[in-house]
């Protein structure tokens, strides 16, 4: 066998878990991990690690659960509790999806202020565009699912060497980065706002890295490959393998912030995509922000229709109306997604909130949804050892931990709340 072939089947069994990967890493991992490392320096990188062990369990359990049963999460909830309980889901998915599609826009917008001083109305018109470039992408293929994972390829890889490359030239120190996977406790004050708002890229950090949602939809893109439990078995390292790349990207992002920015800048002063750019000023010099606001775009775009594609799939099943990403209904349901992100952001931008602290905010408040979708995903996982079906019980451990974890992060968001109001 060729190397070519041999590369062309390790992509055809890491795309799932690629298309995961790349749905998660968007701008708001980009962003909220720049943040955690120059607020906490290299102290928290234990947090992503513990993220991304988390994330590989989840995305495993949801290929298991998509290739042992017959029907979809939603259509087993549907007929197992009715209906009404199938479409909370699917609408518990979207509004989760929403929140990180407003992110992915503001990214955009952050990204375009990086790069010129253009107007608010320049920004809404290349906003709209974009958007509608996707939408036309969307509808254009009648099979989706190819051209998006090749293209998710390339930029989650494009990211991983651009960004390794600048880390290479910052040298971080060793001792500390050891020293930053030892679990310890954010240095914070507790019960005012002052700490709740220093909580916040902290939990965006975790939102970015084990989102539930993202492994549920694995679930729906095992089913579209057509992978049975043999395949999944096979598939199982080569999807670790996807998400520790997320992983990677995002503890690179983590360390090099941490060694350009920590004791350098105030982390209440890291508002824009600007001063984030500093990190990238050994390799690229005054190139930095140009370049960086580009990075920013490519993690946007690289998870804006795989995220919309999430929220219309799982909204699609739960109504009953399809559960395939070439579906008409969820290709119509994944341009609401994509419309609703839009306005937030738009929203966002015109009454002046700041974009990085707006994507930040966004992508942390998604965790209040992930309890009852990790809820799910262990019913139907636990039923189905009932059931005869193989699903390993350690998957389903690790998910019960994964659970715990989002309840404790669901209620920690919720105070943060009730803070900062």
């Amino acid at each position: 066998m060729s190397v070519w072939e041999k590369a062309k089947q390790l992509g055809l069994a890491i795309g799932p878990a690629i298309i995961v990967a790349s749905i998660v890493l968007g701008p708001g991992s980009v962003l909220t991990s720049s943040k955690v490392g120059c607020q906490y320096g290299y102290s928290m990188l234990w947090v992503l690690a513990t993220a991304v062990m988390l994330m590989m369990g989840m995305t495993a359990l949801g290929a298991f659960l998509g290739a042992t049963t017959t029907r979809t999460p939603c259509q087993y909830l549907a007929d197992t509790l009715g209906r009404p309980a199938a479409v909370v889901i699917g609408v518990l998915v979207f509004l989760i999806v929403a929140c990180f599609q407003a992110g992915n826009n503001a990214a955009v917008i952050a990204s375009i202020e990086g790069a010129s001083q253009a107007s608010n109305t320049t920004k809404l018109i290349l906003l709209l565009a974009l958007n509608g470039f996707i939408v036309v992408t969307l509808l254009g293929f009648r099979q989706i699912y190819r051209p998006l994972e090749l293209l998710m390829m390339v930029l989650v890889l494009t990211m991983l060497v651009g960004f390794g490359l600048n880390l290479f030239l910052v040298r971080p120190a060793p001792l500390d980065v050891v020293r930053g996977l030892i679990p310890s406790l954010p240095d914070t004050a507790k019960g005012d706002a002052s700490a709740a708002q220093a909580l916040w890229p902290l939990l965006g950090l975790v939102a970015t890295t084990f989102s539930v949602a993202a492994a549920f939809y694995q679930c729906y893109l095992v089913r579209d490959k057509g992978w049975s439990v043999s395949e999944v078995r096979k598939g199982l390292g080569d999807s670790i393998i996807g998400i520790a790349l997320l992983g990677a990207i995002s503890s690179i992002i983590l360390v090099t912030s941490a060694a350009a920015l920590h004791g350098n800048v105030a982390p209440n002063e890291l508002t824009s995509t600007a001063e984030i750019a500093r990190q990238l000023e050994p390799l690229f010099g005054s190139f930095a922000s140009i370049l960086f606001s580009c990075g920013i775009f490519a993690a946007a775009f690289s998870s804006f229709l795989g995220n919309a594609l999430l929220g219309g799939t799982v909204l699609a099943d739960g109504l009953g109306w399809g559960s395939s990403v070439n579906d008409a209904w969820c290709k119509r349901l994944t341009v609401l997604a994509l419309a609703v992100g839009m306005a937030i952001a738009c929203y966002s931008m015109l009454a002046g909130k700041n974009a990085v602290n707006f994507i930040v905010f966004a992508q942390a408040l998604t965790v209040i949804g992930f309890p009852p979708v990790a809820a799910l995903m262990l019913w139907l996982g636990f039923t189905g050892r009932k059931r005869g079906q193989r699903v390993p019980l350690l998957l389903l451990i690790v998910g019960s931990l994964g659970f715990c974890v989002t309840l404790v992060l669901a209620a920690r968001t919720i105070t943060n709340l009730l803070a900062s109001s």
